[in-house]
């Protein structure tokens, strides 16, 4: 599937976790921020991206347990491109989000817009 297609195919198909941090990320929510999800960079499909201060923010369930060298790879591409990657499990977004509202308001302070 082409990158435009296989996101468009995930945005109808976000988890749990995916959908209630969307919430708080869309329409500016964040501190203003501006925020778009499932954007393809490359050859990967980012859950959630705030193009203007270079941040990637991803949802991960448990199949990422068994999968840290694919994710440190998908890493490493998306830093190259210049952009700083958050990662964080469904079970945090689902159980603490207030937490990882704040974390993502720190980093976001922390990263220049362009």
């Amino acid at each position: 599937m082409q990158g435009s297609n296989h996101a468009r195919a995930l945005r109808g198909a976000m988890t749990d976790a995916e959908q209630r941090l969307w919430y708080h990320l869309r329409n500016r929510r964040l501190g203003g921020y501006k925020f778009r999800r499932q954007v393809t960079f490359g050859p990967y499909v980012a859950d959630f991206a705030c193009v203007a201060a270079r941040l990637i923010v991803e949802v991960d369930g448990g199949q990422h347990a068994n999968r840290t060298v694919e994710d440190a790879t998908r890493t490493q591409y998306l830093e190259q491109q210049g952009y700083r990657v958050v990662r964080f499990w469904n079970n945090e977004v689902l159980g603490n989000i207030e937490g990882v509202l704040e974390r993502l308001i720190a980093v976001l302070t922390l990263t220049p817009a362009l």
